[in-house]
């Protein structure tokens, strides 16, 4: 057991090591989100489970806080009301779940951080080309390979692994770096 635990701390360490290489990524990423919340635009995010817990987890720390006492900014996790998933998964189908939502929700100007360990989700790619289709900025979270994703997003930020766990936990570390630069942003 010890070995097992061990071996996951070290390869947790490895990925996290390697996550200078996104430093612009994240950056960038942070500049259109602040951008877009500076113009009157809101933050909209979606990914399939455990990316749908980290959507609504950023989501959070934006309407919330995170580490500063500030306005509330506009963050909807398109995974988080369960009565929009299911009567759209019903009536259209699984795949149309964040697409059907984006049409409802995503303006000019908004950002899409879509988030998919593949980058090849099918639910995820037509909400990202509805966003496109509407001038929505798209930001995919993604892991070493990309997927359409590559291809899709305005930025793609992919975590340096292809091991699912390894990629979630390096998007949450994400996540909290681009809430700490936009909170910077809007501390009174």
């Amino acid at each position: 057991m010890k070995d097992i635990i061990k071996n996951e701390f070290d390869e947790h360490l490895k990925t996290s090591q390697a996550l200078g290489c996104l430093t612009e990524q994240v950056e960038k990423a942070a500049t259109m989100c602040i951008k877009s919340l500076k113009m009157g635009g809101k933050i909209l995010l979606c990914g399939n489970g455990g990316s749908a817990a980290d959507a609504q987890h950023i989501a959070a720390e934006l309407v919330g806080r995170f580490n500063h006492i500030r306005r509330g900014l506009p963050a909807i996790a398109l995974t988080a009301n369960s009565s929009n998933i299911t009567s759209i998964g019903n009536d259209f189908g699984f795949n149309y779940i964040f697409e059907r939502q984006v049409e409802a929700f995503a303006q000019e100007n908004d950002v899409l951080i879509a988030i998919s360990t593949s980058g090849n989700s099918e639910n995820i790619i037509n909400a990202i080309r509805f966003a496109t289709n509407i001038s929505c900025k798209t930001i995919g979270f993604t892991g070493e390979e990309g997927g359409l994703m590559n291809q899709m997003c305005d930025l793609t930020i992919a975590a340096p692994s292809k091991n699912t766990p390894r990629i979630q936990e390096m998007h949450i570390i994400i996540g909290h770096v681009i809430c700490h630069l936009i909170d910077k942003e809007f501390v009174n």
